[in-house]
């Protein structure tokens, strides 16, 4: 069994690996938060893309025959 000078030196030793641990899952909870904000000003620029090319559709659509 482990004495107790060996289990504070183990627990520190933890207690640092956790806060470098901790400070790797922040550093890529922030990089997913940019990548999320990218995808969503991608999708938002073909979202406008598609809105735009349905409502120039619509408009060349005509339902009144017309003699020729």
């Amino acid at each position: 069994m482990k004495n107790k000078k060996d289990l504070e030196k183990d627990n520190k030793r933890l207690v640092e690996k956790n806060k470098k641990l901790q400070d790797e899952v922040d550093s890529l909870w922030a990089m997913m938060d940019e990548m999320t904000k990218a995808d969503i000003e991608n999708w938002k620029h073909l979202w406008d893309d598609l809105q735009k090319d349905v409502a120039i559709r619509a408009l060349m659509i005509s339902k009144k025959k017309v003699d020729a």
